[in-house]
């Protein structure tokens, strides 16, 4: 089904056209081999990046397209409805490209037009085995060491490890506390750079994550990423953008679902009828559009806030726990319109159902919105 998108100019409904005929030729038919055997897509993402759609929310002059995030968001949910892990992967890797953009020395952002045209792919270096939702906590940690840092620790559950050209690590420099924490970025092929073995997942297995180990590796000075102590900071500022990344792919996900089941549904025929005419099945239909359309009014609604340069990060984590929550449901309820055939992988959703479980996870587990937002409510910030 096509979605009545409203959009701000011409040149967005192009781009949008331009993603279409891209997930068509170059993700539709890949998504279940690459799914099958595991394999990380890297040449698709070269392909969006010289497209144009990795870079999109970044400014021309830096090697991005300077699209509003309103726009960003349904590129993004388009994707997704083709393959999840690819839309994904675009989400993580516009996320990697903030921390240089934002903060960056002169130096460091020469390399945006490369990390935004998708020569140079980002890894986003956070959590750790210990410490997911705590991220105040880490404990990988960067000391001098002559001309620059050694790193020592270890991150888990990284997009893009052992495939990334340029790694954001969240390290400790200082104390303990978000103020004792740095980012610096270490390049792929750093020696004590050490990528992990992928990790054995439900779903998204064509991006599986790893862990990172750091062993003893020296990175160059000029490779810390703002002042010394303000990691956490640009930490967070990302991640609210992330959590609108994520909420888009889980729109697109579920609106592939309920295309697929409604489709399914016509088609079905029990009882001398397609099983759609039945009210429970249609309802269930009903049901899934109306939430899918609820979720996308709450990312577009965060979306334009931060296009605004009005504070989004909790209608963001909104967004986020709304519409992966969604995803969930609607995933699930297209199993059951599909019966039996929807438990096996001859058709999608069984794929989509194990995928969507991820996405209440990752940016920020659900609870983790939650929370956010409840403190919003019982502890506003006073101007």
């Amino acid at each position: 089904m096509t979605v009545d998108r409203l959009l701000p100019t011409p040149e967005a409904h192009d781009l949008l056209d331009l993603t279409r005929e891209l997930a068509t030729r170059e993700l539709a038919g890949k998504a279940a081999d690459f799914e099958a055997r595991g394999e990380f897509p890297r040449d698709v993402l070269r392909t969006l990046g010289r497209s144009g759609l990795l870079g999109l929310p970044y400014p021309e002059e830096v090697g991005g397209a300077a699209q509003p995030y309103e726009v960003y968001v349904q590129v993004l949910e388009i994707l997704a409805g083709s393959w999840l892990a690819i839309a994904e992967s675009v989400s993580v890797h516009t996320l990697s490209c903030y921390p240089v953009f934002a903060h960056g020395s002169e130096r460091q952002r020469k390399s945006l037009p490369d990390m935004l045209g998708g020569e140079l792919l980002g890894a986003y270096c956070l959590s750790e085995p210990q410490g997911g939702s705590d991220a105040a906590s880490l404990l990988t940690r960067a000391v001098p060491d002559g001309d620059g840092w050694r790193l020592d620790g270890t991150k888990a559950w990284i997009t893009h490890a052992g495939h990334a050209d340029f790694y954001n690590v969240f390290c400790r420099t200082g104390g303990p506390g978000p103020k004792g924490i740095s980012c610096v970025i270490a390049d792929a092929g750093t020696p004590g750079l050490q990528p992990q073995k992928p990790e054995r997942t439900m779903g998204l297995r064509s991006s599986a994550p790893a862990q990172i180990v750091f062993d003893g590796c020296h990175v160059p000075a000029d490779r810390l990423v703002g002042a010394e102590g303000i990691g956490f900071t640009i930490a967070m500022e990302a991640l609210d953008a992330g959590r609108l990344g994520i909420a888009a792919c889980a729109v697109g996900l579920a609106q592939a679902a309920l295309d697929y089941a409604t489709s399914y549904a016509q088609e079905r025929v029990q009882f001398g009828r397609p099983i759609g005419d039945f009210q429970g099945v249609g309802f269930m239909l009903a049901d899934m559009a109306t939430q899918i359309s609820a979720a996308r009014a709450l990312l577009l609604h965060a979306a334009r806030l931060k296009d605004a340069g009005r504070p989004f990060s909790i209608e963001a984590a909104k967004a986020k726990l709304f519409a992966t929550d969604t995803a969930m449901r609607v995933t699930t309820d297209a199993v059951q319109v599909l019966g039996g055939a929807g438990y096996v992988a001859d058709h999608p959703a069984e794929r989509w159902f194990r995928e969507a479980k991820v996405l209440q996870i990752v940016e920020g587990t659900n609870q983790i919105q939650r929370l956010v937002i409840s403190r919003s409510l019982t502890h506003p910030v006073r101007s």
